[in-house]
């Protein structure tokens, strides 16, 4: 099985960024996500859905708007809380990891992870997702952000984090997982839905401090990192407003 190592304690990454990330990280296409796993795992209404590495809730989100039954599974208290202000009956927030949600055996129709899957323990939390799902039951992995493109302005904006972020590289690396599906899964099927994120200065500035690698602010290396990211508005904005392609990327599985 591929797995890959981790660094440190992924749980707290975003400690200090739930503000920015709550606000300002681009929501999922709910409508075509919504209709690639009604087509590929029959998903219904009545499914209770384990949301594995919930954060602040934008994947649930997705699953409440179709009368899904949802478990936020989230470790990070400020993750948690900003989840739980969604609130509804049908929504319950749980202090847990994917290693170990806490979960009855057998007990989800669907385990689902946005953009968290890949700091998860991926052997451990596996064995876990095989624990709790039903017979037949199925994982689906989406996640949304900046597409794999090769234009000059993406690239310069992975170079500034390369070089101004904390720990850009391992952030990237730990991605590989989501290439390496086909290895986890008995049966498996992907999909990739192309978006875009128009930035003002404002916006710009709050998404990158979402970013986990992206140093805290109040920093003194915050500071020299955002009159960098200054230099980059500036040379790729265009009438104010930075355009950044994004994707999607759908992913179900089951064993």
């Amino acid at each position: 099985m591929f797995v890959l190592d981790r660094m440190g304690d992924n749980t707290q990454r975003f400690t200090g960024k739930v503000e920015a990330y709550e606000r300002y990280r681009q929501r999922y296409p709910a409508k075509e996500v919504l209709a690639l796993l009604r087509e590929w795992c029959g998903l219904q209404p009545e499914w209770l859905v384990a949301d594995v590495g919930a954060g602040t809730g934008m994947l649930a989100e997705v699953f409440l708007e179709n009368g899904n039954r949802v478990i936020a599974i989230e470790p990070n208290e400020e993750m948690r809380e900003a989840c739980a202000r969604l609130s509804g009956p049908r929504l319950e927030v749980v202090d847990a990891t994917a290693e170990a949600t806490g979960l009855a055996d057998a007990s989800v129709e669907m385990v689902a992870a946005g953009r968290a899957f890949h700091w998860f323990d991926t052997e451990k939390a596996l064995a876990e997702f095989r624990r709790v799902l039903k017979p037949g039951g199925w994982v689906a992995l989406v996640s949304v952000g900046r597409a794999y493109v090769q234009t000059e302005q993406a690239l310069a904006f992975e170079r500034l984090l390369a070089e101004f972020g904390t720990d850009h590289t391992y952030s990237r690396s730990t991605y590989r997982v989501h290439d390496k599906l086909e290895e986890l899964f008995g049966e498996l099927r992907k999909a990739e839905i192309a978006g875009e994120q128009r930035l003002d200065w404002e916006t710009l500035v709050g998404f990158a401090q979402s970013i986990s690698a992206v140093p805290q602010v109040g920093t003194e290396e915050y500071a020299v990192f955002e009159a960098e990211l200054r230099k980059h508005f500036e040379a790729y904005a265009r009438g104010g407003v930075l355009t950044m392609p994004t994707t999607c990327w759908v992913s179900v599985g089951r064993w």
